[in-house]
């Protein structure tokens, strides 16, 4: 019995790395999921400013949080917008690849 009082901490000790990366994976996932939404919303604010004879690019940027503005890119080809967001991320790198990209016509 005295062996085991020391167990649970050395369990715990052990886990908590995994415990740590499961939840940057799930805080990742859930910031590419925001991105994906925001894309899509800018995208059809552009399209809107597209068809009142406005800016798109700047319709987009303008219906987006202040922190993703520097994170976007704006198409517009014809009559219709293409935005792509690139999701802020723990790991360098991993937003290029969890960008979300969206499209409105106008």
């Amino acid at each position: 019995m005295r062996r085991d009082r020391g167990q649970a901490t050395i369990e715990v000790v052990g886990a908590l790395p995994l415990l740590v990366a499961v939840a940057l994976a799930a805080g990742q996932a859930l910031a590419a999921g925001v991105a994906r939404e925001l894309a899509d919303h800018a995208a059809e604010a552009g399209a809107v400013a597209l068809l009142q004879d406005a800016d798109p690019a700047d319709g987009a940027r303008r219906a987006l949080p202040g922190w993703a503005r520097d994170r976007m890119t704006v198409r517009v080809t014809g009559r219709a917008v293409r935005v792509s967001l690139r999701p802020p991320s723990v790991v360098p790198g991993a937003g290029r690849l969890l960008a979300a990209e969206a499209e409105a016509h106008a």
